[in-house]
């Protein structure tokens, strides 16, 4: 697990790299930042807070300084694809949804098992560089894509949206006029000035607790106390808020790191869905196996015990039983049957998410 540490990229430097030019020329200025003394800025989009000098990034290397201003991505997608909103995940969203996800380049946390590696450690691993690529979009266009595909959902995903956050506020600005909602997939890195920032424009908010240990935190690059806060405080926002946990065998699996993390969860909120899902892998972490079935209905399990009331097992469609479902928690019935990514089965679609057998209002956006 270890990592090499970060260094800040001067504007010289990513403008000599083949992507140097989406650092150049596809930038503006950003929002989320004050001015200092000497021509320095604080960047405030994640919770690194970097402090950062005329002529360098910060620590996600796609914000910079430049003349005592801050410029950042802009006017651009890396990745694009129609998902299900199931994959994002949410599961008590909209279900069956489809969501037009877009991505940029750059992360703030540096993950060895990171599955979207291409576009997130684009601009600090050679490997990636060669492989990251982007296309130019006006936000007017990328929401006539989204409406032309019937989505009812825009989302950024794929690297750290919270670092290129003034685009996506852009895109789903326009999107809303069009009735289209936003959400994010994120490391949960924030700061409680771009959760105000975003909330007018995401309504759902779908954090990473990738560990309840403060030692293995600082191995991928963040702090546990701001992802904690930052789940807290989006709930608190009024957000929809879903948490994933990512089960990596030897890293995060062990019984009482997954009781904590759920007892934090719950609480927060007992309605808060926990999902926890199969590590695969992937990138540098090529010799660690594959989480087993089992040990996701072990933490799901553990989720229950807790007292959280909707707990998912994913990335193994078939093999996690009733774990796959979302279940009334009034009376226990079957509301939405899923198989993987496909709803199978939407007893809350005629309802308005009301359990159809006891009338209990299953928590979320139906």
């Amino acid at each position: 697990m270890a990592r090499e540490p970060y260094r800040r990229l001067s504007v010289r430097e990513a403008q000599q790299t083949p992507l140097g030019r989406v650092l150049q020329d596809m930038t503006r200025e950003g929002e989320l930042y004050r001015r200092l003394d000497g021509d320095k800025v604080e960047c405030f989009a994640c919770g690194h807070r970097c402090v950062i000098f005329d002529g360098l990034s910060g620590i996600c290397r796609v914000r910079f300084n430049r003349a005592g201003k801050l410029y950042v991505p802009w006017g651009y997608v890396g990745a694009l694809q129609l998902d299900p909103i199931e994959k994002k995940p949410f599961f008590h969203a909209y279900p069956g949804a489809r969501a037009l996800s877009f991505g940029m380049l750059g992360c703030d946390l540096q993950c060895p098992y990171c599955q979207n590696w291409q576009l997130s450690q684009s601009l600090r691993d050679p490997v990636a560089t060669r492989l990251a690529d982007f296309t130019p979009i006006r936000p007017e266009e990328f929401v006539q894509l989204a409406l032309r595909s019937g989505a009812r959902v825009l989302t950024s995903t794929y690297n750290e949206p919270l670092i290129t956050s003034e685009w996506a506020v852009a895109l789903f600005r326009e999107g809303k006029r069009h009735g289209l909602v936003g959400s994010y997939v994120s490391n949960g890195n924030a700061t409680p000035e771009v959760l105000d920032y975003l909330r007018p424009y995401v309504d759902l908010y779908k954090v990473d607790l990738k560990t309840m240990r403060e030692k293995n935190y600082r191995l991928l690059g963040g702090k546990l106390q701001t992802v904690l806060e930052t789940i807290r405080g989006a709930y608190q926002r009024g957000f929809w808020v879903e948490v994933v946990t990512l089960v990596v065998p030897g890293f995060n699996d062990d019984e009482q790191e997954l009781r904590d993390a759920a007892a934090y969860l719950t609480s927060v909120s007992p309605f808060i869905p926990w999902h926890v899902t199969a590590f695969h892998s992937d990138y540098r972490m090529t010799d660690t196996p594959n989480t087993p079935p089992d040990t996701l209905l072990r933490a799901a399990r553990i989720g229950e015990e807790a007292g959280l009331r909707y707990v998912y097992a994913g990335n193994l469609p078939g093999q996690v039983g009733r774990y796959e479902n979302t279940y009334c928690h009034g009376c226990g019935a079957l509301v939405v049957e899923r198989w993987g990514f496909r709803v199978l089965q939407n007893r809350l679609a005629a309802t308005g998410g009301t359990c159809p057998d006891c009338g209990t209002r299953v928590p979320g956006l139906w």
